[in-house]
């Protein structure tokens, strides 16, 4: 079984061979590590080996595990890759230093008031349902430009990107690229897309984060 730095090093190298086949844009791609499920003691062999960048999915897990981890070392960025409860966010605010799944003009609100309360302006990503799947977060295709608009103009949050999870079996190439789209047309830089068995077609695509975790940690169980 490879280390978890050779884990890390031979997906960081996959990503920059598809950067470089594929771009420009984007000029870096980020590795947003997903470490949900997993403990403290599996993530410290990837902060040893250099990677600062993670995603979970919810709130209470991440607060089980990374006040501690921040202590023990710098520079740490998480993501909430997970669909947000408007009870949970004001603990999302005060832990994550990015809100990856905005998809609502309610949640949108009460993230804009918890930044206030607790003085900090994270950066966020709009969540598209870019499959239109009923069990799926995310606001619909047609109504993602309007929204993103509605975050900056109305609740005056700072949305940097787009974010989707295609349909699982689908082929992701259409979706990625009907996601590169809608971000042309709202004028976001940023598109979060691509997990460990799709990162290098989204990176094809224009994507300049991918999340990856199974490929990293291996299977959940």
């Amino acid at each position: 079984m490879p280390t978890a730095a050779e884990r890390l090093e031979n997906i960081i190298d996959r990503i920059e061979t598809a950067r470089r086949r594929f771009g420009p844009p984007p000029d870096r791609v980020q590795l947003v590590a997903v470490s949900k499920t997993f403990d403290a003691a599996a993530i410290r062999p990837f902060l040893d080996a250099g990677q600062r960048v993670f995603g979970e999915n919810r709130v209470q897990e991440a607060q089980s595990k990374w006040p501690e981890l921040r202590v023990s070392y710098d520079g740490i960025e998480l993501h909430l890759i997970g669909p947000l409860q408007t009870n949970k966010a004001r603990e999302a605010v005060a832990l994550f230093d990015v809100i990856q799944t905005v998809d609502r003009d309610k949640l949108a609100g009460v993230l804009r008031a918890e930044m206030g309360r607790a003085g900090r302006q994270l950066p966020v990503f709009v969540q598209v349902n870019i499959g239109r799947e009923e069990q799926k977060a995310g606001i619909a295709p047609l109504e993602a430009v309007e929204f993103v608009a509605r975050c900056r103009s109305v609740h005056g949050l700072d949305v940097v990107g787009l974010m989707c999870i295609p349909p699982e079996g689908d082929p992701a190439g259409p979706y990625f690229a009907h996601l590169a789209a809608l971000a042309r047309d709202a004028k976001v830089e940023k598109l979060s897309m691509g997990m460990s068995n799709d990162f290098e077609t989204a990176i094809a695509m224009g994507a300049t984060h991918v999340r990856v975790g199974s490929a990293l940690f291996g299977a959940r169980g």
